[in-house]
């Protein structure tokens, strides 16, 4: 699917409003980021048909599902979705095999067996096909419910916050599951959450949601550096960038990456050389030079150009910079920015701590 998704949603529950104008593409994964009470959840529910707005327009892959102006409104079990929740849901008297035929069934829909057991296979849940629910972890049950979603080929599918429900370690587990995912399947994603960690593993397209508006919407690369956007000011404010593993420094215990306009070393990463992989760089652990430091303990020291400066009212000063071809922001104290006398399109050096980079 390459049609963009419209959605303009206006809905008032009298102490909170929804209103939104977004155009998102009708591929990858699209992260609808926010606090709770933003919005999220309630876009969501719209989209799905479950939630009706009083004034509504929503177009997916080149059909109306909802024109308010002309009185069109698509009941949900007509909208070809995938809707995945924060719990699994699953039919506790079927095992997992026979919780993947039901959807199939349900809307009188052959199983292509070569795509079911393709869609079995990106998910790893092959050996657990004759299972039941109830000798299922908390992730395996996520996945099977992913499955069971994506198994009956939709137009769009749906998640919301599917991992907040599992702890710190299940989370690990399926995070790599979701990315394999959404890289071969031609399916767009729209995915509610409110963890950085996860916008920064999945996104491809970013919507920061607050008070039912929309703050920002874009690539989750230039998203995620604007300065005009809270997020930026934040503890966990970061940027990310794409990168490829170019050498392993065994020795050392390091893995070198590139991206586009330099590389980094970083702590070692168990992948093969040609492994692509983002890389998520708190603005919090990135330091400004004016000078290439002579010595340092830092291996991470890389020619910058300042893009944008924002002062917040903490003494906080932000610092957006273009390193080669990528954004990154900074954070610095104000005196700091001050004494070096910090301006637009000055050329400084970058400082980060390897240790510091998450992938």
């Amino acid at each position: 699917m390459t049609q963009p998704i419209t959605a303009r949603f206006q809905l008032d529950y009298g102490s909170f409003q929804l209103d939104v104008d977004l155009n998102l593409p009708g591929a990858g994964v699209t992260v609808l980021f926010g606090h709770s009470g933003s919005g999220k959840t309630t876009l969501l529910r719209c989209i799905a048909g479950l939630q009706q707005a009083q004034q509504g327009f929503l177009k997916i892959n080149g059909n109306v599902w909802q024109d308010t102006e002309h009185q069109v409104f698509l009941p949900t079990h007509k909208r070809s979705l995938g809707y995945v929740f924060q719990e699994a849901n699953l039919f506790p008297h079927l095992t997992v095999a026979g919780n993947l035929q039901f959807g199939l069934k349900r809307i009188a829909k052959s199983s292509d067996a070569a795509d079911l057991r393709h869609i079995v296979e990106l998910l790893g849940i092959d050996h657990l096909l004759e299972r039941m629910p109830d000798r299922l972890s908390g992730g395996e049950r996520q996945r099977v419910a992913i499955a069971r979603a994506v198994a009956l080929n939709p137009e769009v599918l749906l998640m919301d916050e599917p991992l907040a429900s599992l702890d710190f370690k299940r989370k690990q587990e399926i995070l790599p599951f979701l990315s394999r995912l959404h890289q071969q399947l031609n399916i767009p994603v729209l995915y509610v959450t409110h963890s950085q960690q996860e916008v920064a593993q999945l996104a491809d397209h970013l919507v920061i949601l607050a008070e039912g508006r929309a703050q920002a919407s874009g690539s989750l690369v230039e998203t995620l550096s604007r300065l005009d956007v809270p997020l930026a000011q934040d503890r966990e404010a970061a940027t990310v960038w794409q990168v490829t593993i170019v050498e392993h420094e065994a020795d050392y215990h390091l893995t070198r990456v590139e991206f586009d306009g330099g590389s980094l070393s970083l702590t070692a990463i168990d992948a093969p050389i040609g492994t692509p992989l983002r890389v998520q760089i708190y603005a919090r652990d990135v330091s400004i030079a004016l000078e290439a430091p002579a010595a340092t303990s830092i291996l991470n020291v890389l020619p910058a150009t300042i893009t944008g400066i924002a002062d917040d009212h903490g003494g906080q000063t932000v610092v957006r910079l273009q390193v080669g071809n990528q954004p990154l922001l900074a954070h610095i104290t104000r005196k700091s920015a001050m004494l070096l006398g910090l301006q637009l399109d000055m050329p400084v050096y970058v400082q980060i701590k390897g240790t510091s980079i998450l992938n």
